[in-house]
């Protein structure tokens, strides 16, 4: 079922019309003769048919229209209208709305616990979809988009570490909302509701293994930095040595050039100060 216009005209030159056919029955019934008595009866019923299709509309606000049970389509423009009578009037607010997910306890793509929320932002594009396909949309857009975040996040892992190219939860957010978005929206269809856009609210560790992520998190950063420290002094050292030889024709034996990038090595990387050596060679 798909949603579509119904026959709709000005509201206020139906209320001039009912309420000329109310006066003119009740100037019918006044005259007292059994011939005016039935028109003016007439003209009284034909008036409250009339004032029973009137209806108000709202900014952002659409009515669906059911006749006896039978969806007849809807009106979505705002003001006084009047449209088939004897219908039912069911209100769908047309506004942009937000859904702040619970904090979700899922695991990620390597099984470790993590907690997740998300905002979801939506509005209803469909009346008729969100009316008569699902029992109550606004409920269902909740319990979708908790199913889509527990399912988005067990695709991807918390943190890559050392692998840049992965796609991670904490690294990536853009993406993952991306996928969030995509992932909602084809089960949200359904219910005639369009997914405008989606972002996580909160992202951590399980409290459980926080303390050991943690731990994990900064052994994996010293380590790469100390591969960025250690790949520089071999160059300072490799250019050392080079300069040396070329500019002082110095030529270094092998074990003196392993002292050197001994030396040169310990001093660049050591945490640490180093204290100078001074080499003596005692002669006779």
């Amino acid at each position: 079922m798909t949603e579509k216009s119904v026959f709709h005209v000005n509201g206020y030159l139906g209320l001039i019309i009912a309420i000329l056919l109310a006066l003119g029955g009740a100037w019918l019934i006044w005259m007292a003769t059994a011939l005016t008595i039935t028109c003016g009866i007439i003209l009284i019923l034909i008036a409250l048919l009339a004032a029973s299709s009137l209806t108000i509309i709202a900014p952002n606000e659409a009515k669906a229209l059911t006749f006896f049970g039978k969806y007849i389509g809807t009106i979505r423009s705002a003001g006084l209208f009047m449209t088939v009578p004897l219908t039912n009037k069911q209100s769908v607010s047309l506004r942009v709305r937000n859904f702040n997910s619970q904090l979700l306890k899922v695991n990620d793509l390597r099984g470790n616990p993590v907690e997740i929320a998300a905002v979801i932002v939506f509005k209803v594009v469909d009346t008729s979809k969100a009316l008569f396909e699902v029992d109550d949309y606004e409920q269902f857009v909740e319990i979708q988009s908790e199913s889509a975040i527990r399912h988005v996040a067990s695709e991807f892992p918390y943190d890559s570490f050392n692998d840049t190219e992965t796609l991670t939860l904490r690294s990536n957010p853009t993406e993952v909302s991306d996928k969030l978005t995509e992932e909602l929206q084809s089960r949200l269809e359904i219910a005639g509701v369009q997914v405008m856009e989606t972002r996580l609210t909160h992202l951590a560790y399980a409290t459980e293994i926080a303390s050991a992520m943690l731990q994990r998190q900064q052994s994996a950063a010293i380590l790469s930095a100390r591969k960025i420290i250690v790949e520089g002094a071999v160059s300072i050292t490799e250019d050392a040595i080079a300069k040396l030889e070329k500019d002082t024709d110095l030529k270094l034996s092998d074990d003196r050039k392993l002292q050197l990038i001994n030396n040169v090595m310990v001093t660049i990387i050591s945490e640490r100060g180093t204290q100078p050596v001074i080499n003596t060679t005692k002669t006779d």
